[in-house]
């Protein structure tokens, strides 16, 4: 049995992460696309990390609400620190490395690392991403083990 595309979203960018601008086909998303200050960026704008830390953690949030609603959790409000490293290897290739802060207010200790751990196994950025680059978790301020 094959897999099945729920949904598919379209973007379209011009002049990549150095002066470029982005948009999705709906147009709810408009960007221009600029090198960070950090980076020796001199023009206000985002840029590819800031929108996948943004994007893992909308999606992880959303995993951890459908593990909740199987394991019949109230998770509260849920908040989601994320970052984004760009990260230098060998032979100058680039990966980047993810970061995510968990607050769960109504789940405490090891219930709170082990539905941080159970989101993990089906949002689809832990599952595009796992093996391919470095993902920390913690879940109120506690390590989750991967």
């Amino acid at each position: 049995m094959g897999n099945k595309v729920l949904y598919t979203a379209k973007a379209h960018v011009t002049g990549g992460r150095m002066a470029g601008h982005g948009s999705t086909s709906d147009g709810s998303l408009e960007v221009d696309l600029r090198i960070p200050p950090e980076l020796g960026g001199k023009e206000p704008g985002t840029n590819p990390e800031q929108l996948f830390a943004v994007g893992y953690a909308a999606c992880f949030e959303s995993a951890l609400a459908t593990v909740a609603r199987r394991q019949k959790l109230e998770v509260g409000e849920v908040e989601i620190d994320s970052k984004v490293m760009l990260v230098t290897g060998e032979d100058r290739i680039f990966t980047i490395a993810v970061e995510l802060a968990v607050t769960l207010p109504s789940v405490e200790g090891d219930a709170a690392v082990d539905l941080v751990e159970a989101a993990h196994k089906v949002c689809p950025y832990s599952n595009a991403t796992r093996g391919n680059i470095d993902v920390t978790l913690s879940a109120n301020g506690a390590p989750v083990d991967l």
